[in-house]
Order: structure tokens, then C-alpha cells, then sequence
């Protein structure tokens, strides 16, 4: 029997392409795999054009549940967000396409893993960090770096389809390279490709539009946490899923949510990209919010370092690290009373406070008002000022007393 190889496939042009290519140079049986992180209609047909293109079969893994509970809440808990601005969309969903990779070769007895993505990119370093982390034995196949892949334009993929006897509805024509799951799409290429140029969003947008075509009036919403787990949108318990389907559709209406950023890539190179994360947007303030009220003024310092050192660790790929796990424990430990309900309002790309209460909130009117009261003196404040500024005090008299030396 001839050995498998399990091949990561989107249905693209790419892993369409990389059927026939790894039949024919190491005569493998192919097993393609597509994992379900939410891609909706792009999956339409898959599993008719894998078989056509000579897999022997396609599993679609259904992961949405599970990409939203266990990789999507940790990061919106962390607050992790890469360079300012990205919300990790692409980056949370590979590690979870790589740990189903890994269970697929295994029911399946294969020898090897193989993904298209190219030699240029973060997720290369992604699928394979993964892969190698849970199972070091198996073979992996990059078939863009791979010295037999001749392929270099989608002219010639298409080409290679055809004298293979493989006819695809796919174009020749340039359009963005795009990535979709629950949480977010991206787009790159086409203008984006010189950042002197305006995004055409007209022609990009997917998710929803822009601020200045969002509607003239604002939307109320109201978001429910329990221990810093979304559990209800405007008083209707759900998924966590479900919460995010929800809020893309509020924030695609509203325009929240698209950001054009010039990020650096792993593998040193600067690329420019636009990503829509409506609901993500919205769900990351929504906690940002509740947490204001409730974290402490070292913990909330402390956590932000985390915060972002975890969006470093996860863009890179290291989710099956120890440093990550002890990230996302330290996280869940400062969870535990950020339960509270969040009413903010939608409008033109803004979302904007309209009230926070929580039950475990440390804003206590009575200290913060400008009134005088019992639990706070004034003059307190005095004493501790002199203590907290005693080194500069002590720094400034001793240069003083050094310049009248002429020192």
C-alpha cells in the first residue's frame, strides 16, 4: 500500500494544485483535511473538487466551538494584541488547524503532513511549530520550499491543473490573498502591496462597511461576563461562538472594526495587510471595560506585560510551549471576578462607554467623589508624597550641593 500524507487544504488554488504535485513526486495517497475555524461559505463544495483532483478522501473538522473556547477567550482575557493593532485572527486559528493535522494522520496511519503555505510567510512557521511540537516523528512536506515545486504564479498552477486533466472554476486574475475564520478575514495583495496606496475598500470589504457608509444612528449593545467569559449578548445567554457571530454582524453594520496595518513578520520582512475584526473589536473593549473596574493597579500592570508578551508568543506559532501555558494560567488566575455586564453604543467605527456594573467592581464612590469623606483624608496624601518622591528629593539636593563644589 502506498504511504499517505495528509495534506492541510483550503480548497484555494495552492492545495488544489498541490494534489496531482504530490501524487505524482512521491506517490503518496492524499488525505485532505480542511478544518472547519469558521470559514462559511467557503467550503462549499470542497469535498467534490478534492476527490476530483485525486485525494482519496476529505475530512472537514468542525472547530469553531473549540477555537472560540480554548484559543479566542485566552487572547481576548490577555488583551493580546500584536504591534498595537492585529488581533491575532489568523494567528490563533493555526496551532488548533495543527493539533487536527496531527489527530487526522494518526486515525489515518500517514506518514507525512503537508501545507502550501509559502516560504514568504508567518504561517509556515505556524503549521510546522505545531506539528513538531505534537508529533516529531511525522514528515512535513512545504511544498513552496520544496525543491520539486516548479510552480510560481497562479498562471502556472492552472496550467498544471489542466495537463493533468483537472478543469477549475478558478481565474487567472490577480485578487487578494484572503484569510477567513470566525473571528476575522484579512486581505493582502492587489494595491495593499504599496503602502502609498488607499485600501479600496469598496472592492475589499467582506464583513461589513465603512464608518462613513455605517448607518446615521447608534446602536445600543449590552455584553454579560462571567469570570472574563462572554455568556450573554443584550440578555440572551449563548455560545461564545454564537456571541461572536452576533457582534460581527452589529460590528460589520457599523463599521467597527478595520485596521490597515504595516506589521513585521517573523521572518524579518515588513507586509502591509487590511483586517476586518468586527465583533473581535468589539468583544476585546467590551472586556478591556470590565476590567478597568475590577483588576487591581498591579495586577491590571502586570497583566498587560503578559498581555503582550502572549500575543508575541502566539503570532510566532509557540502555542505549544510552556511559556504560553503558564501565560494563559496567570491570565485565568486574574479572571476570576471579572463578572459584570457592559452597555456600550455602536456608531460609525465607534464603540463608545454607555455604562459598566459589576458586583465585584473596586470603584467606590465614596472615596473617588471630590467630596470629603470618611474612608479617604486629604491630608493623608501628604505624608505618602513625601515618601514616594523621597529618592528624587534626595538626587536633587545632592546635584545641588555638588554644583556649589563646581562639581
Amino acid at each position: 500500500m502506498k504511504e499517505k500524507v495528509i495534506l492541510a487544504y483550503s480548497g484555494g488554488l495552492d492545495t488544489t494544485a498541490i494534489i496531482p504535485w504530490l501524487k505524482e513526486n512521491f506517490d503518496y495517497e492524499v488525505v485532505c483535511v480542511c478544518v472547519d475555524c469558521g470559514q462559511a461559505e467557503e467550503l462549499d463544495g470542497l469535498e467534490e473538487r478534492a476527490k476530483y483532483c485525486g485525494a482519496s478522501k476529505l475530512y472537514i473538522e468542525n472547530v469553531i466551538d473549540e477555537f472560540c473556547d480554548e484559543y479566542i477567550v485566552p487572547c481576548v482575557q490577555a488583551h493580546a494584541v500584536y504591534e498595537n493593532k492585529y488581533l491575532l485572527g489568523t494567528s490563533m486559528a493555526r496551532p488548533l488547524i495543527a493539533k487536527k493535522l496531527v489527530e487526522i494522520a494518526r486515525k489515518e496511519g500517514a506518514t507525512a503532513i503537508c501545507h502550501g503555505a509559502t516560504g514568504k510567510g508567518n504561517d509556515q512557521i505556524r503549521f510546522e511549530l505545531g506539528i513538531k511540537a505534537l508529533a516529531p516523528d511525522l514528515k512535513i512536506i512545504a511544498a513552496w520550499r520544496n525543491e520539486k515545486w516548479t510552480l510560481d504564479s497562479r498562471e502556472s498552477e492552472i496550467e498544471y491543473c489542466k495537463q493533468h486533466g483537472i478543469e477549475l472554476p478558478f481565474s487567472a486574475d490577480n485578487s487578494y490573498s484572503r484569510d477567513r475564520n470566525i473571528w476575522h478575514i484579512s486581505h493582502e495583495g492587489l494595491e495593499l502591496e504599496d503602502p502609498a496606496n488607499e485600501p479600496n475598500f469598496e472592492h475589499l470589504l467582506v464583513l461589513g462597511v465603512t464608518p462613513e457608509k455605517a448607518p446615521e444612528e447608534g446602536e445600543y449593545v449590552t455584553l454579560s461576563f462571567e469570570a472574563g467569559v462572554p455568556t450573554a449578548i443584550n440578555g440572551q445567554k449563548k455560545k461564545v461562538s454564537e456571541i461572536i457571530e452576533d457582534l460581527n454582524k452589529l460590528g460589520g453594520k457599523h463599521g467597527i472594526g478595520i485596521i490597515d496595518i504595516v506589521e513585521n513578520r517573523v521572518v524579518g520582512m515588513k507586509s502591509r495587510g487590511v483586517y476586518e475584526t468586527p465583533g473581535g473589536t468589539i468583544l476585546y473593549e467590551a472586556h478591556q471595560q470590565l476590567e478597568e473596574l475590577i483588576l487591581d493597579r498591579e495586577t491590571y500592570r502586570e497583566k498587560k506585560e503578559m498581555g503582550d508578551k502572549l500575543a508575541q508568543l502566539v503570532y510566532e506559532g509557540k502555542w505549544f510551549t510552556p511559556l504560553r501555558e503558564a501565560i494563559v494560567a496567570f491570565v485565568k488566575s486574574t479572571q476570576q471576578y471579572v463578572t459584570g455586564e457592559v452597555k456600550f453604543k455602536l456608531y460609525k467605527g465607534n464603540i463608545i462607554k454607555a455604562g459598566t456594573t459589576s458586583d465585584y467592581s473596586l470603584y467606590n464612590e465614596k472615596i473617588a467623589s471630590f467630596t470629603t469623606g470618611d474612608l479617604y483624608d486629604h491630608h493623608d496624601a501628604e505624608g505618602f508624597i513625601n515618601l514616594f518622591g523621597l529618592s528624587s528629593k534626595v538626587r536633587a539636593m545632592k546635584l545641588a550641593e555638588n554644583a556649589k563644589k563646581g562639581k
